[in-house]
């Protein structure tokens, strides 16, 4: 059964805060992500509760959510003194999966890179660990809806890109709603931009955006370069860098990169089809 979820004319007040969300309208369906970005306190992870259903709008509706929801909030609670290997086992029953799904979730631990025991409780979990533990059981196991608050919050570049691939296989059948301030999440395929300003989304470019890093910074590389499409050409470059500039008339860009990284994204812009214009490595 494919679920849609509709939030429809929702707003939340709190007390203290007054109106974080205001008449907000989302669908969230199978066949993409909804990727949330937005200013620390903007209200996304009030969002992500309402739509997870882990709280209730003040006004407005969420119709359509599934019985089961694979939720990660911002800090995922690393609390259970629950060993890792009976937490997920009980996540999983609660989700209604069985054995498939258990060695689901071992093998996406597997794959994000997990350093911990699994006979070890939860809460002497690493921040990584403990964050990797969270995503197992919410995307393993038959949850219709997928709700991800900073998904990639304590994961190295590895465990990144394992994830990356994950949610790409997964949101061809799930809907899925993130909250992400890394840009990572925005270089997924089909996604679906929203930024959440005074307590309404507006369009988001789904362009990734970067960590800046400073013109001449100490080890690092300059490299500008001609792309037929620059706009598609970021959406498959190596993360770690910054765009310092950029012309579309001209389809010119200049990034900005650590200089351990500046060979790998010379070969993948080279690869990608883009031609290398001038390469200026700042001092050590």
């Amino acid at each position: 059964m494919t679920h849609v979820v509709e939030l429809a004319g929702v707003r939340k007040r709190y007390r203290r805060v007054g109106e974080v969300l205001t008449n907000v309208e989302l669908t969230l369906a199978p066949g993409g992500a909804v990727v949330v970005v937005g200013a620390n306190g903007s209200g996304k992870s009030t969002l992500l509760r309402i739509a997870a259903g882990c709280s209730a709008p003040t006004a407005g509706t969420v119709t359509g959510r599934p019985p089961v929801v694979g939720y990660v909030p911002a800090q995922f609670p690393a609390s259970s003194r629950l060993s890792v290997r009976t937490y997920l086992r009980h996540m999983t029953a609660i989700h209604g999966g069985g054995a498939d799904a258990a060695e689901d979730s071992a093998a996406l631990l597997d794959d994000l890179g997990f350093s911990g025991s699994l006979d070890g409780p939860v809460a002497e979990l690493s921040t990584g660990n403990a964050q990797k533990v969270g995503l197992a059981q919410a995307l393993s196991g038959p949850a219709p809806l997928v709700v991800l608050d900073e998904p990639f919050t304590g994961l190295d570049d590895a465990a990144a890109d394992a994830l990356c691939r994950r949610l790409g296989e997964t949101m061809t059948a799930v809907a899925v709603l993130i909250a992400d301030h890394s840009g990572r999440a925005l270089a997924l395929p089909n996604v679906h931009g929203r930024r959440l300003h005074h307590g309404t989304l507006h369009h988001e470019p789904t362009e990734p955006r970067r960590t800046p890093i400073p013109n001449g910074t100490a080890g690092t590389t300059s490299i500008t370069l001609w792309c037929s499409d620059p706009a598609a050409t970021l959406r498959g470059l190596p993360h770690r860098f910054s765009v310092t500039d950029s012309d579309p008339t001209s389809h010119t860009m200049t990034l900005e990169v650590a200089a351990a990284g500046g060979d790998a994204l010379l070969v993948a812009a080279v690869g990608a089809g883009c031609s290398v214009l001038a390469v200026t490595r700042g001092s050590r």
